[in-house]
């Protein structure tokens, strides 16, 4: 499998993460398009078949990618408040 970049990772679950939200502030069909289509986005860059399984690997893969500052959260802080639950 090709890696995605981090950036990329990021932005999509920035993404989906927004989607989800406007979904529960306005259930409509294009909001449930647009959720529909990011998570498919996701599962492509992942390379895999499930939302649940491409939010586990794309949090994998930038916990694996140094930090930009260098610095590293402490053990059992990776992504504590970051994990997006499908």
């Amino acid at each position: 499998m090709i890696t995605p970049h981090p950036q990329i990772l990021r932005a999509l679950l920035s993404r989906y993460a927004k989607a989800r939200v406007q979904l529960v502030e306005d259930d409509t069909a294009a909001n449930r398009r647009l959720l529909e289509d990011v998570a498919y986005t996701l599962c492509v860059t992942t390379g895999t078949r499930e939302i649940k399984d491409a939010l586990a690997t794309a949090e994998r893969l930038l916990a694996a990618e140094p930090s930009p500052t260098g610095i590293r959260p402490a053990p059992g802080q990776e992504q504590a408040d970051q994990t997006l639950v499908a």
